[in-house]
């Protein structure tokens, strides 16, 4: 069985506007694996930057699935407090 890491593109405007890469998430047997760097010097920071992330997994679940986006959001949101 040959094991293949299926990565995603560079963000346009990265490419275009250089950036620096804070966080990598991958899916390995079942399970989350993650690289990242400190990267801000507010961990505030690292809040607004995962509210970005859970609206933009809500959104594309609304464009996906037939579950809303406030749907999936709020699912995102029970996720995260269960595992507070």
């Amino acid at each position: 069985m040959s094991k293949v890491f299926e990565e995603l593109s560079i963000p346009p405007d990265a490419v275009e506007n250089g950036g620096v890469e804070v966080l990598r998430a991958a899916v390995v047997d079942g399970a989350v694996s993650v690289a990242r760097r400190r990267a801000f010097d507010d961990p505030a920071t690292w809040g607004r930057l995962l509210i970005d992330l859970a609206r933009q997994a809500a959104r594309a679940y609304a464009l996906e699935t037939e579950m809303s986006e406030d749907e999936a959001f709020e699912r995102i949101r029970a996720g995260l407090e269960a595992e507070s």
